[in-house]
């Protein structure tokens, strides 16, 4: 009850909870590196999860983001993608049971947005049990290989 009573507050005050962390690897081109990983109670059956990805200076331009959801949540295709100006970035997405491709027929460069905010919008998860961890991967123009750049992850509330 009081934990309840203290998620009220917080939502009601800041319409956001913090959901612990995220990490990424580097490389030597650049640093691609995923933080402000947020979580927005949207109603009793669905959250926001939402994450910052750093686009990597010296990289080249990202073509998809690929995101690996957990078992443990069921993610739609309605997701937003905003530059650091907080621009709504024209994308095509794609849900194949746990794996989401975010397409940019745009290109994206550390010239063109600095940051993406990404924004799963209405994922159910289940209300008590393990963290729900996503696995985050790219592919950059000219290349269809995989490149792992980390996790965000979200507490279960």
């Amino acid at each position: 009850m009081k934990r309840k009573i203290i998620s009220l507050i917080v939502f009601s005050i800041a319409s956001t909870i913090f959901a612990g962390n995220a990490t990424a690897k580097t490389d030597n081109n650049g640093v691609n590196k995923i933080d402000n990983s947020f979580q927005f109670l949207l109603n009793q059956r669905f959250v926001k999860h939402t994450f910052q990805l750093h686009v990597p200076k010296n990289g080249k331009p990202l073509s998809e983001l690929i995101i690996d959801a957990p078992a443990t949540v069921a993610v739609s295709s309605d997701i937003d993608v905003l530059n650091d100006n907080g621009q709504k970035l024209n994308i095509n997405v794609s849900v194949n049971d746990k794996r989401i491709t975010l397409n940019f027929p745009e290109k994206v460069t550390y010239a063109t947005t600095k940051k993406l905010l990404i924004s799963l919008n209405k994922v159910q998860q289940p209300r008590s049990g393990s963290d729900s961890i996503y696995n985050l991967s790219v592919r950059v123009l000219g290349s269809d290989a995989e490149i792992s750049i980390g996790q965000a992850q979200f507490q279960a509330f």
